[in-house]
C-alpha cells in the first residue's frame, strides 16, 4: 500500500526529531531559555529560525527542529516541562513529532489538476501526510482516488441542502482529520466549517483578486490584456478569499496567449502553489499572527 509506504519512509527519516513552533511578545531572554530548555532535556538543535517584528514591543516568531532519543515515548514529558517557561514569555507554542503524519482530508469538485498533484507528490513520498478521505460534490475523480486506496465521497451540494452536507462532512471528519486542503473545491464553507478547523483549512485561487470578480476570470483578464497571472494560496477565514496568505507565484503571459493559454498556465501555477503550502503545513513552518503568515522554508 501506497499509504503505509510513505508513512514507514517518514517514521525512519525523522525518528527521534520534534519540532518547536513559538510565537509570543518579544523581549530578551526568549531564545537563550528555550535552547537551554532543550539542552537540559537531552535534546540537540538540528535547525533554528526566529523572526521579531520589532524588538521593542512586537512579535518573536521562531521555529525549532531538534533530536531527541525516544521522543516518540517522552514527547508529552517534554511538554508538560515547557509549560512552565511558557507561562514565563507567555508563549503560544506546540511541540510536535515529525515523523507522525498529518491527517488530511481533500476536498475537490470538477477540475482535478490541484488534487492529481498532491496525489503525486503523496505518493512519490514528498508529504508526510495521511490522506484519510476525499470529499466531492462530483463523482468525476472517484476512479482516481478510489484506485489508490483512499475513501472517495460523494456528496452533492444544493444551496438548500448546503448546511447538512455540512453537517455530514463533519461526521465524515470526525477523528480522521488533522487538516483540509481545497484542491479547486468550488464551494463557499460556511462559518459552521470554518470556526472549527481555524487556520486548518487551506484554499487555492487565481490571483486575479480583487480584480476580475465573479465568473470567467481568465476571459476577463484575456480582455484587460494582463501581463502577468498567479495564484495563491490561504488559509480560509468568513470573509471570502481574504484569509492569511501561505504563498503566492506568478507567471508572465503575452498578447500571443488566448484564453485557454491563460487558464492552461493558472492550472499549472496552481498545483505548484497550493503543492507547497500543503507541505509547509505538514512540516510546521507557517505560524499565523493576526491575518497574516511568518513562513520559515
Amino acid at each position: 500500500m501506497v499509504a503505509q509506504h510513505v508513512k514507514t519512509v517518514f517514521q525512519e527519516k525523522y525518528r527521534g526529531v520534534g519540532r518547536m513552533l513559538i510565537a509570543c511578545p518579544d523581549r530578551p531572554g526568549i531564545v537563550a531559555a528555550i535552547s537551554r530548555f532543550l539542552y537540559e532535556n537531552g535534546a540537540n538543535i538540528l535547525q533554528s529560525d526566529q523572526y521579531t517584528q520589532d524588538p521593542e514591543g512586537g512579535m518573536f516568531f521562531m521555529r525549532i527542529e531538534f533530536f531527541k532519543e525516544g521522543l516518540e515515548d517522552k514527547i508529552d514529558d517534554l511538554c508538560q516541562a515547557f509549560i512552565s517557561i511558557a507561562n514565563e514569555f507567555a508563549i503560544d507554542w506546540k511541540i510536535t513529532r515529525a515523523s507522525q503524519p498529518k491527517k488530511m482530508v481533500i476536498f475537490v469538485s470538477k477540475e482535478d489538476h490541484c488534487l492529481q498533484e498532491l496525489l503525486w507528490n503523496w505518493r512519490a513520498g514528498d508529504l508526510n501526510a495521511e490522506i484519510t478521505m476525499v470529499i466531492s460534490n462530483h463523482e468525476d475523480s472517484r476512479e482516481l482516488v478510489e484506485s489508490l486506496g483512499i475513501p472517495f465521497h460523494y456528496l452533492p451540494v444544493t444551496p438548500e441542502t448546503k448546511l447538512e452536507v455540512e453537517k455530514r462532512q463533519r461526521e465524515l471528519m470526525e477523528g480522521n482529520v488533522d487538516f483540509i486542503v481545497l484542491a479547486r473545491y468550488m464551494q463557499i464553507l460556511s462559518p459552521y466549517l470554518v470556526e472549527h478547523y481555524r487556520n486548518r483549512v487551506i484554499n487555492i485561487h487565481h490571483s486575479f483578486l480583487p480584480a476580475f470578480i465573479g465568473g470567467k476570470p481568465y476571459d476577463q483578464a484575456h480582455k484587460r490584456g494582463v501581463k502577468i497571472i498567479g495564484a495563491t494560496a490561504h488559509y480560509v477565514t468568513e470573509e471570502l478569499d481574504a484569509g492569511p496568505i501561505i504563498e503566492q507565484d506568478v507567471s508572465r503571459v503575452s498578447h500571443r496567449d488566448d484564453v485557454s493559454d491563460l487558464k492552461k498556465e493558472g492550472r499549472h501555477i496552481e498545483r505548484i502553489v497550493l503543492a507547497r503550502a500543503v507541505k509547509w503545513h505538514i512540516e510546521d513552518r507557517i505560524l499565523v499572527d493576526k491575518n497574516k503568515t511568518v513562513v520559515f522554508t
